[in-house]
């Protein structure tokens, strides 16, 4: 359980004084920062409001108390108890986009709310269930915390709290649990770690799984290669460090991990009846971690382990999030039937027994934005788009002002990452044609497979008989010349 918080001291006080100038009376947002998995301690590196939804409302609003609207309506509105409402299911939207963005080391890591006391011990349950709908939205996949921070910035009076909400699936108002915090110099102290991380990884597709989506088997294939890669050493500026330590030094330090070969591939056979065909997932990803000075470098390495991870899934989302708008796009705009729309599925929706021919995919690659103190945050480029779509994503999810100078922006991802579905012998065996097996169960096909065989078996015998005549003739010339010596 975190019993500590530290806030970066120099922005969130520059954050609280911004909201006091504001005539607002609440605003609610996401708590981006990191936990300790050593210690009992959290840091948060930013507060970010969440946005106006697409209707233009805040997605916080003050409104009178249920329980005294039901007690008569001759009780004057001065009366009533305020209370907070908050839209969160556009705050958990506003969760699972913002996570997109953040590299190793930084996360969502709670909710915080700006009130006065009388509107946050009013709104106690509902500022839980915001919580949990973050927290769900937005999960951390490197370690087990079952609970995330609700930071409370009074305005009357002046003062910052901080409480640990449980993510119990019952929540009440005694879900919260009050932890010290304070301010002090966090990114200043951060340490920097970058990896660039290729890998080429070959996913067989068996029979009894086509019946799964593209883009379901690709969240299997990733899932699969994050266990492998959670036991993979590393290098870190060419050492080999003791993890266990700390690492201190100024700079951006390299990382290199090393995975045993064939740590995870099964060495069994399968017949081609078993084997449908294969996935080759390839590409190169560069990650960026920051992890606190008094931290091990096991965490840093977990960062950027996690980092990699992350950074898939979060390509895959945005790979689906595209293929859903094209398909409400066709289904609002064309008015076809549901049949008709089904034959123009996007290839993430698709189940692969519709694959009939070759499919290849490519990935968004991933761009790198100055964020706070010299730190980066990322954001994904889809091969239709330029870098004008970072202005927008960093002014509305983010609320930062968007680089004006193109060349802060890192693009360290020349190429994109490529996913191709193929019959198993032609991305086994690509050079030889004989052996590539079509995917088409047309009939004239399986009668020219046929007769190529046929041909095949001839040149063969060909083959075979110039070899015997070759070795008889090289018989009866050694025999005559036995003779006349």
């Amino acid at each position: 359980m975190v019993k500590t918080v530290i806030g970066e001291e120099t922005h969130l006080t520059s954050i609280e004084h911004r909201l006091g100038q504001t005539p607002i009376s609440s605003q609610v947002g996401l708590v981006i920062g990191n936990l300790s998995a050593n210690s009992d301690r959290a840091f948060v590196f930013d507060l970010v409001p969440t946005p106006l939804n697409d209707a233009g409302e805040p997605a916080s609003w003050i409104v009178e108390s249920k329980e005294d609207k039901k007690k008569g309506g001759s009780k004057s509105k001065s009366n009533a108890a305020p209370v907070l409402a908050i839209d969160k299911e556009w705050a958990a939207e506003h969760a699972r986009q913002v996570s997109r963005m953040l590299v190793g080391g930084m996360k969502v890591v709670g909710v915080y709310i700006w009130a006065n006391e009388t509107l946050f011990k009013n709104s106690t349950l509902v500022l839980c269930q915001t919580v949990k709908g973050v927290a769900d939205a937005a999960p951390i996949r490197e370690i087990v915390w079952d609970e995330r921070l609700l930071i409370h910035i009074s305005y009357s009076p002046r003062r910052w709290t901080c409480k640990n909400c449980s993510l119990s699936s019952n929540i009440t108002s005694s879900s919260l649990r009050p932890c010290d915090f304070k301010m002090g110099r966090v990114l200043s102290s951060l340490q920097k770690f970058k990896c660039v991380y290729n890998f080429d990884i070959r996913f067989l597709i068996f029979r009894q799984s086509v019946s799964k989506t593209f883009a379901g088997i690709v969240h299997d294939i990733i899932s699969s290669h994050a266990e492998e890669l959670k036991k993979a050493k590393a290098l870190i500026d060419g050492k080999l460090v003791n993890v266990d330590e700390q690492y201190i030094s100024d700079g951006v330090h390299e990382v290199e991990f090393l995975i045993p070969f064939t740590q995870h591939t099964s060495l069994q056979a399968y017949s081609e009846n078993e084997v449908v065909g294969i996935l080759v997932f390839s590409g190169l990803i560069c990650s960026y971690a920051y992890s606190n000075s008094k931290e091990p470098i096991s965490q840093a390495l977990a960062d950027i382990k996690g980092d990699i991870i992350s950074s898939l899934h979060s390509r895959l989302d945005a790979i689906c999030d595209e293929a859903d708008g094209q398909m409400d796009s066709v289904a609002d705009g064309s008015g076809e039937s549901v049949n008709d729309v089904s034959t123009q599925l996007p290839v993430p929706q698709l189940q692969l027994q519709l694959l009939r021919e070759r499919c290849s995919l490519s990935f968004p690659r991933r761009v790198f934005v100055p964020w706070l103190a010299g730190t980066y945050i990322c954001d994904y480029i889809q091969p239709s788009e330029t870098l004008e779509v970072l202005k927008d994503h960093c002014v509305e999810l983010m609320s930062m002002e968007a680089p004006t100078d193109t060349s802060m922006i890192l693009e360290p991802e020349g190429e994109s990452i490529t996913l191709s579905s193929n019959s198993f012998w032609e991305t086994l065996i690509p050079l030889i044609p004989e052996l590539k097996t079509s995917s088409s169960n047309d009939r004239s096909d399986d009668k020219g497979s046929v007769s190529e065989r046929q041909l095949d078996k001839s040149s063969n015998v060909s083959i075979i008989a110039a070899l015997l005549v070759l070795i008889l003739s090289i018989l009866v010339g050694v025999m005559l010349f036995v003779f006349r010596t």
